[in-house]
Formats: C-alpha cells, sequence, structure tokens
C-alpha cells in the first residue's frame, strides 16, 4: 500500500527533529523556490555571530568573546578601544618598542622615493646622483635617508626642489668609500621637507 504524503500542517510542532532526518536527505531540489526567506534565516545568522566567532587568533592566544551583533569585542564597546590597541585619534603611550623599517631605494641617476611605503631609506651610490622629489609627501611624516658611498667613493648628491637645508644650502657628503651619511627629515607640507644631514657617521 502506498504512503500517503505527509503534508507539514499535520506535523505537530516539535514532534521532528534534526534527529530523524538522515543525513543528506534533504537536498537543494527538495527545497521550494523562496522556500528560506531572509526572514527565516536572519535569528539564526545573529546568534551564529555572536557565539560562534570565538577562535579568530591574537597575540597572546586566542579570542574570548566574540563579534556581536552591537559591536563588541570581549565585551568592549569597539568604539571605546580596549586600552590594549593602538588608536590613530587617540594619545598613547607605547610600553615596547616600535620601530619603522628601511626600505632600500634603486639607485639611478635620479632616485625615486616613496613615502607612503616607509619612513626610512637606504641607498648606496653607483656614481653623482639626484635625490628626487618623492611622492606621496604629507605633512607630519618623518624618518631618515641613509646614504653609503660605494666602494668608489667621491659619489656626489643634489637634491629635488622640495628637500630645504638650514641656510639654504645643500650639504656636502662624505666622499671617501663605502662611508655612510644619514639625512633626517620631517615633511612640513606636501611641498616642503626639512631635512639636516649628519656626516661620516661612523
Amino acid at each position: 500500500m502506498p504512503l500517503t504524503r505527509i503534508k507539514a500542517s499535520v506535523i505537530i510542532d516539535g514532534t521532528l527533529g534534526t534527529a530523524d532526518i538522515a543525513d543528506d536527505a534533504v537536498t537543494t531540489a527538495k527545497i521550494a523556490d523562496d522556500a528560506v526567506t531572509a526572514a527565516l534565516l536572519a535569528n539564526a545568522i545573529n546568534t551564529d555571530i555572536a557565539t560562534g566567532v570565538a577562535a579568530l587568533p591574537k597575540s597572546g592566544g586566542a579570542m574570548t568573546g566574540a563579534i556581536t551583533t552591537n559591536s563588541t569585542f570581549d565585551g568592549v564597546d569597539i568604539a571605546t578601544r580596549d586600552g590594549t590597541s593602538a588608536h590613530k585619534n587617540e594619545a598613547q603611550t607605547f610600553t615596547a618598542g616600535q620601530r619603522g623599517e628601511i626600505t632600500a631605494l634603486t639607485d639611478a641617476s635620479s632616485i625615486a622615493t616613496n613615502l607612503a611605503l616607509s619612513n626610512n631609506f637606504s641607498v648606496t651610490l653607483g656614481g653623482s646622483r639626484t635625490l628626487a622629489n618623492p611622492t606621496n609627501i604629507v605633512a607630519g611624516q618623518s624618518g631618515s635617508f641613509f646614504i653609503t658611498q660605494d666602494g668608489t667613493g667621491s659619489r656626489t648628491l643634489a637634491y629635488g626642489s622640495n628637500f630645504k637645508f638650514v641656510g639654504g644650502t645643500a650639504p656636502t657628503l662624505s666622499t671617501a668609500a663605502a662611508s655612510v651619511d644619514r639625512i633626517d627629515y620631517i615633511a612640513k607640507s606636501s611641498t616642503i621637507i626639512h631635512a639636516v644631514a649628519s656626516l661620516d657617521v661612523k
């Protein structure tokens, strides 16, 4: 005798549980178009976000709290910093050493620098060069250029018009082979870089 189709309307609430449904029994083909709506998923997804994102890595171990719908992390409102994270719009005291990498520049007749990539730069001069005006100059950025003479030495360095030195006179670099000079700078504006040189540092 063929089984009569059981309609959802005759199933008592709570009598059909997950354990009663065989693995892979409910397939995409058996779900009617538009049967699963955004409204049906809303509560389940919100619950999962609030309780199931507890293992994201962070320094010192796994995250102990969840990212919830009210923008909190470990029970702290993200808008109010948690006391250990860096925030660009707050005065902060760092309790461990902070550093910026020294990015190597490509030696060329005109040496290009992109200040968006780093604060500190280095280059070994293979000939008489010009340190061209950097790109992406932003007021307040500061750092250093480490200038090294190659094994021949006697290389000169000119500077782009954005570089401004004390008294309006650019420094003359050390000329001995392998000698090192350092030019410290701070950007006053997007077109003006104040600079000072420390020569023959050894």
